[in-house]
């Protein structure tokens, strides 16, 4: 298999797929001679443009547990649902006692995502986005309740089927509380 690496080590084999190590963990096993050291690794694949998978790899070295991480993230990819580089509505992702919470984006805002989340959203080739995450940090957690919220997703017109809306007022969402330019100046010049 042919591998590159882009400036920010990312790896892209010869089916367009990336790889991306979100976790290293070392394990000790006890044992009666002293400890045994294996690795513990967290890899997302993606493709950039729509899915994503994640997998753990153990093993006695660390090159060897990320070549089983990312064999297991590959078999398990999804597809998952944007609009544009943006996710259609606000979602909440859940996994042990760690939330994810995800919301849309103005485009060109970026994305606003700390640890894992960051690296799972840009690799599934969401652009603008929004998330905080809430209980526990640990990685594998947050990487397992990032997937719940992404895999809710669904496309805008059956969201506002569901909600007995059109398409339109779906994807307002966070402009309830907006007033109008006039109102502010108004409001200002008091």
């Amino acid at each position: 298999m042919l591998n590159t690496k882009d400036k920010d080590n990312r790896e892209k084999d010869a089916d367009g797929i990336q790889e991306r190590v979100v976790s290293i963990s070392r394990v000790a096993k006890v044992v009666k001679g002293g400890r045994r050291f294996t690795f513990s690794v967290l890899v997302v694949v993606g493709d950039g443009i729509n899915r994503v998978g994640f997998g753990v790899g153990k093993a006695g070295e660390v090159p060897d547990a990320i070549k089983k991480a990312a064999e297991q993230a590959k078999k398990t990819m999804v597809t998952i649902r944007h609009v544009e580089g943006n996710i259609p509505f606000e979602v909440v992702g859940r996994f042990g006692s760690s939330k994810v919470i995800m919301f849309p984006a103005k485009p060109g805002k970026g994305i606003i995502a700390g640890g894992a989340v960051r690296q799972i959203v840009d690799i599934a080739g969401i652009k603008d986005i929004v998330c905080k995450i809430h209980g526990s940090k640990n990685p594998k957690n947050v990487v397992r309740a990032t997937f719940d919220g992404l895999l809710q997703l669904i496309s805008i017109e059956d969201y506002a089927k569901l909600r007995e809306r059109t398409p339109e007022e779906v994807l307002q969402v966070r402009a309830h509380n907006k007033k109008s330019t006039s109102e502010k100046t108004a409001v200002a010049a008091q």
